[in-house]
């Protein structure tokens, strides 16, 4: 059986008005580095590179 510690929250920011719009999910074990997925921004109203934040 897999540990809960593994997966933690995460805070998407959008890479252009700094806005934390997502929340998401990630197993620190396997995905070390912080994420960056391509994102709807509603402020922005495009899609743009959203970035791991820290919380």
């Amino acid at each position: 059986m897999a540990k809960k510690d593994d997966r933690i929250i995460i805070t998407l920011a959008c890479g252009e008005c700094k806005r934390r719009n997502y929340t998401s999910m990630k197993n620190k074990k396997n995905d070390p580095d912080r994420l960056n997925i391509a994102k709807y921004c509603r402020w922005c109203k495009k899609h743009v590179e959203h970035k791991e934040t820290k919380k």
